[in-house]
């Protein structure tokens, strides 16, 4: 597995993943397409092989990041990509002067705040019923490092 920045050949994977795992909160081709011309966006994906097994996409305005989305397909899960993928952020976002990465999660997604915790992450707040499909609530977490 190999983590590379995102370009326009991983678009339509990246969007089918986006499909597969957000369901109708899914972003779609146009807007994954989209980050590629924003310069505060850095994504990036998993490849094994040639397949997009998962990503991970952030904005960062001054010095500071917001990740937007990060997940893996189905047959690529409990493999460590998640992981492996905000590693690899983090890395590449302390190269371009970044200092913190936050994120929104769904308070039920005790797998992903696990994940999250071990990665050094701390709860920052709360956003009551951020999550639509359903309704749902979202702690605010986020790491901080010396830029």
């Amino acid at each position: 597995m190999e983590i590379f920045r995102m370009n326009p050949d991983h678009v339509a994977s990246v969007a089918a993943i986006e499909l597969e795992c957000f369901g109708k909160d899914a972003w779609s081709v146009r807007s994954v397409a989209g980050e590629l011309d924003n310069k505060l966006a850095l994504w990036l994906v998993a490849l094994d092989g040639d397949t997009v097994a998962g990503y991970v996409g952030s904005q960062t305005v001054m010095d500071e990041t917001d990740m937007m989305n990060v997940a893996v397909t189905a047959a690529f899960r409990r493999q460590g990509i998640a992981e492996k993928l905000v590693n690899a952020l983090v890395e590449e976002l302390k190269s371009i002067g970044s200092h913190s990465l936050t994120l929104e999660v769904r308070a039920s997604n005790a797998p992903a705040i696990g994940l999250y915790e071990k990665l050094g992450f701390i709860q920052t707040g709360l956003r009551k019923n951020y999550y639509r499909n359903p309704r749902e609530d979202a702690l605010i977490l986020r790491k901080e490092w010396k830029a």
